[in-house]
């Protein structure tokens, strides 16, 4: 199974094709120019995912370390959902019922999730799990598991 990580925190040595260290890569904002749909389809101005974006296409499974931050997702991994942008196409489908990015690629990885962090009530911890789940609905990746870090287990991968 081809593996790509994101870490924002935790340690885990886990076999993969690539990591994506959020801890030590500054990841550019997207600014925007719509390049990536209309001048450049697939690709972005900013060149530093471009192996990012390979890899990740390329995956079976991604597994995500993520940060919370005021009791939701950190900038800097809101910043990299908002730089996927060039993984999906410019045309709106409403097949399910709503609106949607029509799908550039034919696969997309299986998500997981594993966050570090409290959360100030249940209530704003089902708002950051239905933001994972639905960012992923979105980019057409089953993410079935968003847990505690502290569940997080090697044997299961």
């Amino acid at each position: 199974m081809k593996r790509v990580i994101i870490r924002e925190c935790g340690e885990f040595e886990i076999p993969c094709q690539y990591i994506l260290d959020l801890r030590s890569t500054a990841v550019k904002d997207c600014i925007g120019c719509w390049s990536c749909w209309l001048k450049t389809p697939g690709r972005c101005v900013h060149k530093d995912l471009d192996e990012f974006y390979t890899a990740y296409l390329d995956a079976d499974k991604v597994i995500i370390f993520s940060k919370v931050s005021l009791g939701f997702v950190s900038g800097d991994l809101k910043t990299l959902f908002d730089r996927m942008l060039p993984l999906f196409l410019p045309y709106i489908t409403y097949k399910t019922g709503e609106s949607m990015h029509v799908p550039r690629y034919e696969k997309y990885p299986e998500i997981e999730v594993y966050y570090q962090g409290d959360f100030p009530s249940i209530e704003v911890k089902k708002i950051y799990e239905d933001y994972i789940n639905r960012t992923f609905y979105q980019f057409y990746s089953k993410c079935e598991i968003v847990k505690p870090i502290s569940q997080f287990s090697l044997e299961e991968v």
